[in-house]
C-alpha cells in the first residue's frame, strides 16, 4: 500500500480520531469531502491532497500528543512510525499556516528544523479545504470558520492570535483555489 494513498490515511486518521474526538474527525471527514472536490483540477495529485486532508489533524489523537501541537506531534508520527511519504508528512506539518503559529508557541526553530521553512506544493489547497470546513464538517465560508475558532478559543488565546497574524494568508489562499476552480469551470 502507498504511503500517500487516501484509504490507508481516511484508516489510520479513523483509528486515531473516531472515538477519542468525534468532532474532530466530523470535521476530519468534512475536509477530505472538500480535497475530493479538487481532484479534477489536481489530476495525479488529487490523491496525496485527500491522503493530507484525513492526516492534517492526527496529532490532536490523545495517543500521539507530544509537543501539543498537531501539526507537529502529528508530522512526527508520520515520519517516525508510518515513514510516510516526505510530502505528505510536511504537508501535514506546514498545514494551513502552521508556521506562524508554531512560532507563537515558541516551536518555530524546532517546525523548521525538523520539516523546513516552506511549505510545500499543495499547501494552499489544503487550506482552502481546512478553512472552509466547519468542526461539523459542513462547508463554510472562510469569515464563518474564523470567526467560530476565535470564538471557541478567546480573545487571547494563542490559537486567536495565530488566525490574526495568519489571515491575509489564509485568505489568499483560500481566494487562490476558489478562483482556481471557478476558471476550470468556465
Amino acid at each position: 500500500m502507498r504511503k500517500n494513498s487516501a484509504a490507508w490515511a481516511s484508516e489510520l486518521a479513523r483509528k486515531h480520531l473516531e472515538t477519542p474526538l468525534p468532532r474532530r474527525w466530523a470535521h476530519t471527514q468534512g475536509v477530505a469531502r472538500q480535497a475530493r472536490t479538487l481532484a479534477p483540477i489536481l489530476g495525479g495529485r488529487a490523491d496525496l491532497l485527500e491522503a493530507a486532508a484525513w492526516l492534517h489533524d492526527i496529532g490532536y489523537a490523545p495517543d500521539l500528543v507530544d509537543t501539543g501541537f498537531h501539526p507537529l506531534d502529528g508530522a512526527r508520527y508520520l515520519r517516525d512510525t508510518h515513514h510516510a511519504d516526505d510530502h505528505l508528512y510536511r504537508l501535514v506539518a506546514h498545514h494551513s499556516c502552521a508556521l506562524i503559529e508554531a512560532r507563537e508557541r515558541n516551536l518555530g526553530t524546532l517546525l523548521v528544523r525538523e520539516f523546513g521553512n516552506t511549505s510545500p506544493a499543495l499547501s494552499e489547497q489544503l487550506i482552502y479545504c481546512d478553512m472552509t470546513t466547519s468542526p461539523e464538517g459542513k462547508a463554510v465560508s472562510l469569515d464563518a470558520r474564523l470567526t467560530e475558532i476565535r470564538e471557541r478559543y478567546g480573545p487571547t488565546h494563542v490559537v486567536t492570535r495565530f488566525t490574526q497574524l495568519a489571515e491575509r494568508h489564509l485568505a489568499n489562499a483560500v481566494r487562490a483555489v476558489y478562483t482556481s476552480t471557478q476558471l476550470r469551470d468556465v
